[in-house]
């Protein structure tokens, strides 16, 4: 069986509609495929509907963007939780409200140097998605600024760029906290992905595991070897689950669907933990 639990549509920052990352996994041979968009779930209807029509599982999902004290970004996924659970909605809402404003300060200190507003972006976001620094860089592509959202982010829109504006995030311990209220089950996503950015210690992940860290998405293009064979170690010794994954996102990355896979087992214990949502079969 082949399984792939991180993937996005442009509901986040995807470049597919729901159904078409779908209908994707289904051509890329995968069995079981996880929609993850960053902080919504706006998209679970429609890919349950294309799931249910062609035959493949969905596992509804979503990623939520966190941020340590140190200022340390956390990426979390979260399985078959509660879509309507009222804390974990509170926490989302202020995430997205924060990220659409954060967007409109970078693009006013963009347009300072380049030539680019907030309608040149406003093209890329598809109705009800949550507004990223992508879009900006979707925007910069289509202007000519730069050839494609990898040089947007290393160059224009990197943490260390005049133009970048810091935006709220819940704390890590927080989100797994409302994620396993929501019934969900919690999964540290490349979590030492360290060409995006400072990595957490080993006590963070040890304040997540005590609040109900579930897993960790060791299997992921960004994790280097080195930082996985410290994940394996802490995954058996605290018994936690184990992911691996595409982190799909159509033609805004290079990842493939399917390039890294879950195992059945690993799914199994998702499920089991499970009291929010179910997969989609």
């Amino acid at each position: 069986m082949r399984i792939d639990l991180h993937t996005h549509s442009n509901v986040s920052d995807g470049t597919e509609l729901p159904a078409d990352v779908i209908r994707s996994a289904k051509r890329a041979g995968l069995d079981v495929v996880a929609l993850t968009d960053h902080d919504s779930t706006a998209g679970w209807s429609q890919a349950g509907t294309a799931a249910r029509e062609i035959g493949i599982a969905l596992v509804p999902g979503m990623e939520v963007s966190c941020r340590t004290a140190e200022g340390i970004t956390v990426h979390l996924l979260s399985y078959l939780h509660d879509p309507e659970h009222p804390g974990l909605l509170e926490e989302i809402g202020k995430s997205r409200d924060a990220r659409l404003t954060r967007a409109e300060k970078m693009v006013d200190r963009l347009a300072e140097d380049y030539p680019l507003n907030w309608d040149d972006v406003s093209q890329h976001v598809a109705p009800g998605a949550t507004v990223g620094r992508p879009h900006i860089a979707d925007a910069l592509v289509a202007a000519g600024v730069v050839a494609d959202r990898n040089e947007a982010f290393v160059s224009i829109l990197t943490s260390r760029s005049k133009y970048w504006v810091s935006h709220y995030a819940p704390d890590p311990v927080l989100a797994v906290s409302l994620v396993r209220e929501a019934g969900g089950v919690p999964v540290f996503a490349h979590p030492v992905a360290v060409e995006r950015g400072r990595v957490v210690a080993e006590s963070v992940y040890r304040e997540m595991i005590d609040a109900g860290l579930a897993g960790l998405e060791i299997e992921h293009r960004d994790n280097p070897t080195e930082g996985k064979a410290f994940l394996y170690s802490l995954a058996e010794k605290h018994d936690l689950i184990v992911t691996g994954s595409s982190d799909y996102h159509g033609a805004g990355k290079p990842n493939r669907l399917g390039e890294n896979l879950t195992s059945p087992e690993s799914l199994a214990r998702i499920e089991a933990l499970a009291t929010g949502s179910v997969v989609v079969r």
